[in-house]
């Protein structure tokens, strides 16, 4: 005897725990409520797909509404949950009120706004280094250790850069083989501290290409026993102060430095480093702006960093330090077992997990993709989780992508799209994948290890001034 089965009965079945109510929407065709086991999903890393306009952007807001409408007394201070947010969509009164909310909106088209906190350790660290500036592995990476190790070992003395700098003033016209290329790095030096006596000096010295020493035209060759550097620079090198040097003024010079020193002595190079020299000073205007390091960030339960109004490169290359940021300081915070967790909710998530991306460098990419591979693998252990959301799955790390627990698919029509939820999820099954391309706007498969049985929900729509600022434009509003 076959019969329908009661609405109560269905309930029960696709929702197992009907005490704890944690609905977000209803089955597409029997328009029942289910309630989703929230325990068993938010200690996971979650996927949201969908193509654009299909919904997912609400689906991500309203998971984590109702998670924090309903559990903020409970989480308290055990949870933190950080948003990487590309297109501004949660910097307004969405997901959490601003008692419990901190926004970072970051901008590298003008001084001045809100900058992304970092101390002092973090910065100077040549994995930080490595990564805000696209560092090679074999030379430019060595490179930046002897410039972070060098200031570590000296910084403890008092006025250890201003010797430094006159030292290697010295070195460099005093050389017993001097070289062409650490007159353009000195002046570079010179204009970071506005000095411009040395600078106008500095400019009068040549390189005389056959006697393989620097000269000023129509006088003496500066030469390995000191007299001429004596009586042309000894004087105003003597006079050279460091007035309020920032950090990004203070790692240019050490750079330079560096540099100055590894080539008097033949340890690399200039070729293999200049274009790191070139990416420092091109990406510093930028960082700049974003960043300030010893800043403070306000400890709330939600913070939204939007990447809105940053260029490309800030959006490349900041979200991989942010991640960083969190992951090492929530690892070394927490005991074992996990005594808190960390959220970290990366919208857009192909704009920086792709492997098809061809404007950096190929060992810099696998760098990137690496870093976001250990947390999605190893962060489990230390309570960290990831909630990825993007229109084209296919796009981003095939490592990734099998490392996450749950998904909620909306509407997806690429058949690489389609092709990679087939060889990865392993709950879904032909019926509910058939669905797929289909699926109406809001509409969306859940399936996943912490549900029994693949579910197709329609999710419930946030009130406006909830909602993502994703809205498709109206054009019968906007034309009339």
């Amino acid at each position: 005897v076959a019969y329908l089965l009661k609405e109560k009965k269905i309930s029960e079945i696709y929702s197992r725990d009907q005490s704890n109510s944690f609905i977000i929407g209803k089955m597409l065709k029997e328009d029942i409520p289910i309630s989703l086991p929230w325990q068993k999903l938010f200690n996971t890393h979650i996927g949201i797909f969908g193509n654009t306009g299909s919904g997912k952007s609400n689906t991500l807001a309203k998971l984590y509404t109702v998670l924090f409408d309903q559990k903020l007394e409970a989480i308290g201070d055990k949870s933190k949950f950080v948003i990487l947010d590309f297109n501004g969509e949660y910097t307004a009164d969405q997901l959490a009120g601003i008692d419990y909310k901190c926004t970072i909106q970051l901008n590298t088209q003008s001084d001045g706004q809100d900058k992304f906190p970092l101390n002092e350790n973090e910065f100077w660290n040549s994995e930080t280094l490595s990564i805000l500036f696209q560092a090679t592995t074999n030379t430019q990476r060595p490179f930046l250790n002897r410039v972070i190790s060098g200031r570590e070992k000296f910084n403890h003395i008092p006025d250890s850069l201003l010797n430094y700098i006159k030292k290697t003033f010295k070195a460099v016209f005093t050389a017993a083989a001097p070289k062409a290329d650490t007159l353009d790095l000195l002046r570079n030096i010179s204009n970071i501290l506005n000095n411009t006596v040395l600078s106008d000096k500095l400019k009068r010295v040549s390189w005389h290409t056959n006697q393989h020493s620097f000269h000023i035209p129509g006088a003496n060759f500066f030469n390995a026993d000191g007299s001429y550097y004596e009586t042309i620079f000894s004087e105003y090198v003597s006079q050279i102060q460091l007035n309020n040097l920032n950090v990004f003024d203070e790692l240019v010079i050490r750079i330079n430095l560096q540099l100055i020193q590894d080539l008097i002595h033949g340890y690399v190079q200039f070729e293999h480093i200049q274009p790191l020299l070139k990416r420092i000073e091109s990406s510093l205007n930028s960082l700049k702006k974003v960043l300030s390091v010893n800043g403070q960030n306000e400890s709330k339960l939600l913070t939204v960093v939007s990447l809105r109004k940053c260029n490309q490169e800030i959006k490349k290359v900041l979200p991989l330090l942010i991640a960083k940021h969190f992951y090492h300081q929530h690892k070394d915070t927490v005991g074992n077992p996990p005594d808190k967790t960390m959220h970290l909710i990366i919208d857009e998530a192909h704009n920086i997990l792709s492997q098809q991306s061809t404007r950096e460098h190929e060992s810099w990419k696998d760098y990137r993709l690496e870093l976001f591979e250990e947390i999605i693998k190893e962060g489990r252990k230390f309570g960290m989780f990831i909630t990825l959301s993007s229109q084209r799955p296919a796009d981003i790390s095939p490592t990734i992508i099998s490392q996450l627990h749950n998904f909620f698919i909306h509407r997806l029509v690429n058949d690489r799209d389609l092709f990679l939820l087939d060889n990865t999820i392993s709950t879904l099954d032909k019926l509910s994948r058939s669905l797929i391309p289909n699926l109406s706007k809001g509409s969306c498969i859940v399936t996943g290890t912490s549900f029994d049985l693949p579910m197709v929900l329609q999710i419930d729509r946030l009130e406006r001034v909830k909602q993502p600022d994703s809205e498709d434009v109206d054009l019968e509003v906007l034309w009339s």
